[in-house]
């Protein structure tokens, strides 16, 4: 591509009803969903930056479905979520996604996703009667490397491949010009070609996932980039939504898994379905030696499980106080499965402890081979992991959104159409979702589908809208393709391209800003802590590097694309930072500690904590929101 050509972008512009902004599990879910209602009357457009085949978290694949009500009751799913969640969860959304997730899983059966069966049911279906295999009392075990690739065709089939653009990157929403707090439409580009596209539409669905890469990650050298939750995350779902004014809510919360140490493996199905269990490094039970200590964390310290941040908290007594590393006894508890074993089920079983990553995390089983581990003969060490932003798995930052119109929930909860947020018009679901969580993939794809049915009946309601564009094409353009004249003005300014006083490289960017939030916002280096005096000094480092970013370069489109994940993750750990100031409290030991108030208190701040950016006049504006109780949660 010669410069000439870079510097000056084909502009594309397209006009449709609905617009799906994202390719993972809620993108697909809407875009089958959406279709159904729609008939041939609403045009349905499907954006991503990646190829929908591979597209979201569960890119690489998955060993289980972790959300599958079945013969529980969807109250007691209510419960668990709001407990683990450290009770600060909007019950009507979470009993929503628990009402409809299993017709979204038998859809994926039907659709060929191999789900395992217990003997007395194989060959049997979920919708029929089949019984899963359960892990947990939530989880059901799959074949899961092409469960992407399943769900993404369902999807292509339903709206068409010629209404999915892939490897366009979508990087801002723009407002109505002549109706307020409206949206109508988004303008991005594409990541193969020199072009931009401008896109008008009745109704949008945000749906791009969480934020990673928002802290330095543990991951350094040889290892940069390797991450638990998708890397490609840049918190876009976030930004976008509140760059428009979206109130956002419980963007304090963060999620900081344990995960196998190097690699991320994830754990869930070596306590769950090998029964295994983690130890400090003297081979004690964490858990059980520290049971005191959690009940500072009353009510939610008898929760029938163990929060996951008091499960963190625990493990990280042990490190801080020397005892560690913490171990998953993978050895123990494989050895107690054999002794009611054939030797050819021990064979199948160490097969399936190596598939489980497999499926889901390649990269950890190349740790364990590259460093000589046998799981039915080594413990491995697991470390919890840097912290990750998120709605759809066990945590619940995100955006604020009505909910269902038929449940006895707060009227102050459902002023719209189910999953819209504040800004009229625009929809969010799966990671962008706040104050829900535990929807992981199948809940993800059904409230895909609940958001996709909702658009449909904003658009047929709202036939005569006809969008405008607040913003001047041209200036939006240039507004994208800034990095990209801010280096073609000043690259030849210095012998070597890459130090130039004139602009910032995003990947030095990115650096600055896993650095601000690593040691002042509760990173790793600080095991997880901070305090009012540290986060105001982030603060005002993160406004410098704010100021910064209008000095961005990008010498390609790759560049083009990194600037713009990097602006995202930006604003992104900016309402993180502001959300973890105002709340005075700890309500997630583990996963983070005001050192200043380091009690969970609950006659403060048994609360959301919410905000809103305001797009006229720059300002932020965090506050309370009433938590109300839809189901007998016991305190």
């Amino acid at each position: 591509m010669s410069e000439g050509t870079f510097v000056d972008p084909e502009i594309v512009e397209f006009e449709t009803d609905i617009l799906i902004i994202g390719g993972g599990m809620a993108a697909c879910g809407c875009a089958y969903e959406a279709k159904r209602w729609a008939g041939d009357d609403v045009k349905i457009t499907l954006v991503d930056k990646a190829a929908l085949e591979r597209s979201g978290a569960v890119a690489q694949g998955l060993s289980a479905i972790n959300t599958y009500i079945g013969e529980n009751d969807i109250e007691d799913y209510v419960r668990m979520v709001h407990a683990d969640l450290m009770g600060i969860t909007r019950d009507d959304l979470v009993y929503d996604v628990g009402r409809h997730v299993d017709g979204t899983v038998h859809l994926f059966e039907e659709w060929g996703l191999p789900i395992w069966k217990d003997k007395e049911s194989e060959g049997v279906p979920l919708a029929e009667g089949g019984k899963p295999v359960r892990s947990g009392r939530w989880q059901i075990m799959i074949n899961g490397e092409g469960y992407k690739t399943i769900v993404a065709e369902a999807a292509r089939k339903a709206i068409g491949m010629e209404n999915i653009l892939e490897r366009v990157f979508i990087v801002k929403l723009v407002l109505d010009k002549n109706n307020p707090n409206q949206i109508a439409g988004a303008i991005g580009f594409s990541v193969r070609e020199n072009k931009v596209y401008v896109f008008k539409a009745k109704a949008i669905l945000n749906v791009c996932g969480g934020a990673v890469n928002i802290f330095r990650p543990r991951s350094v050298g040889e290892g940069m980039g390797r991450a638990w939750y998708p890397v490609w995350n840049a918190g876009s779902t976030y930004a976008m939504a509140a760059q428009v004014g979206a109130e956002l809510t419980m963007m304090e919360n963060r999620f900081v898994p344990a995960r196998f140490k190097d690699g991320y493996g994830p754990v869930g199905a070596w306590f769950l379905l090998f029964k295994s269990k983690a130890t400090n490094g003297y081979g004690e039970d964490y858990m059980v030696k520290n049971a005191d200590m959690l009940k500072d964390y009353a009510p939610y310290d008898t929760a029938a499980v163990v929060p996951t941040c008091l499960r963190s908290h625990a493990m990280l007594k042990e490190m801080k106080e020397g005892r560690g590393p913490i171990y998953m006894d993978t050895p123990t508890a494989m050895a107690k499965l054999a002794e009611t074993m054939t030797p050819s089920e021990i064979k199948h079983l160490e097969a399936e402890a190596w598939e489980d990553f497999l499926d889901m995390c390649i990269g950890q089983a190349g740790v364990w081979a590259g460093l000589n581990i046998r799981p039915e003969q080594h413990r491995s060490e697991l470390m919890p992991t840097e912290p990750y932003l998120l709605g759809s798995h066990s945590g619940c930052c995100g955006i604020w959104v009505s909910g269902p119109e038929d449940l006895n929930s707060p009227a102050e909860w459902k002023w719209g159409y189910n999953r819209m947020t504040t800004v009229k018009g625009l929809f969010t679901a799966g990671d962008g979702v706040g104050a829900s969580g535990h929807k992981f993939s199948s809940g993800s794809h059904a409230e895909g589908r609940i958001a996709g049915k909702n658009m449909v009946r904003y658009v047929q309601d709202h036939k005569d809208l006809q969008p405008v564009l607040k913003e001047n094409i041209d200036d939006l353009v240039e507004e994208i393709y800034k990095p990209v004249r801010t280096y073609m003005e000043h690259k030849d300014k210095t012998t070597t391209e890459d130090v130039n006083p004139y602009y910032i490289l995003p990947k030095m960017f990115q650096m600055r800003l896993q650095k601000i939030m690593d040691e002042y916002v509760a990173g790793v280096s600080t095991y997880y802590q901070t305090n009012k005096i540290l986060l105001e000094e982030g603060l005002k480092y993160l406004m410098m590097l704010k100021e910064d970013s209008e000095h961005l370069r990008a010498k390609d489109l790759h560049e083009l694309l990194r600037a713009w994940e990097n602006n995202h993750r930006m604003w992104t750990a900016e309402a993180h930072l502001r959300h973890i100031l105002f709340r005075e409290e700890t309500r997630y030991p583990g996963f983070y500690y005001r050192a200043d108030f380091l009690d969970l208190d609950e006659e403060n701040w048994h609360c959301f904590v919410n905000s809103r950016y305001d797009p006229e006049t720059g300002d932020w504006d965090v506050f309370k929101r009433e938590w109300t109780g839809m189901v007998d949660h016991g305190h």
